[in-house]
């Protein structure tokens, strides 16, 4: 039965691409095969590999994995920018449900962590958004994996500027001292930190700083795509 409401729900509401705004087959989620195909994949499946080498000096991370290369205006763009911009937060979620299935598949040691925590929005900024693009891609790895997900714990404290245009410098100096950890859950775990790109890896190198406070705790990091 649920089966024949979908099949209706697309028939008089079909779904359209996210990125290229063409109809999506009823196997089609969000990003059609098309252009799923221009998506270049790292080679982050080595260890260690290009997305790790970005903390080194910065943060002890124990595995860095991002899917895809970023590429300012091609495929992989626009679809992140659905996810932030346009209101689709399944983007993440479909995009992070297939890397979590390979994942698993390799037996990657990220489908091992204790728990999932997508990088923080500042309350005001995920108001304004409506979601947390992060917390999309976590809860699609956690619909393979079964980690839990954990939202609460660390917390973004100042509503900091955009970092989109700023020098490796600058994103480091806006992002110093605007987490923190609002509850003493963590440690002891094993913790896969999550976000949608990583460019300098200031962002999530200041979360892991805060995190590896907690006595024990280990780190890792997934990202949907590495400039």
């Amino acid at each position: 039965m649920k089966r024949i409401w979908t099949d209706l729900l697309r028939l008089f509401f079909p779904k359209s691409c996210c990125v290229c705004g063409r109809r999506l087959a009823s196997e089609e989620k969000e990003i059609c095969l098309e252009c799923l195909s221009y998506f270049i994949r790292t080679d982050d499946d080595r260890h260690p590999n290009e997305t790790e080498t970005l903390f080194i000096g910065k943060a002890y991370i124990e595995n860095a994995y991002a899917m895809y290369h970023y590429d300012k205006g091609e495929h992989i763009q626009r679809a992140i920018h659905a996810l932030k911009y346009h209101g689709c937060p399944r983007t993440g979620y479909e995009l992070a449900h297939i890397a979590a299935s390979e994942l698993a598949q390799a037996h990657s040691p990220l489908c091992d962590v204790d728990v999932l925590v997508p990088v923080p929005l500042h309350p005001a900024k995920k108001r304004q958004r409506g979601y947390n693009q992060a917390e999309w891609i976590a809860r699609g790895l956690a619909a393979v994996w079964g980690t839990p997900i954990d939202t609460r714990s660390l917390v973004r404290t100042r509503n900091n500027s955009t970092q989109t245009h700023l020098a490796p410098n600058e994103r480091w100096e806006n992002t110093r001292g605007i987490f923190r950890l609002a509850r003493p859950d963590l440690a002891g775990k094993h913790v896969l930190l999550i976000d949608d790109v990583i460019t300098t890896g200031a962002t999530l190198s200041h979360c892991a700083e805060i995190l590896l406070q907690e006595e024990g705790t280990r780190v890792s990091i997934f990202a949907l795509a590495r400039v």
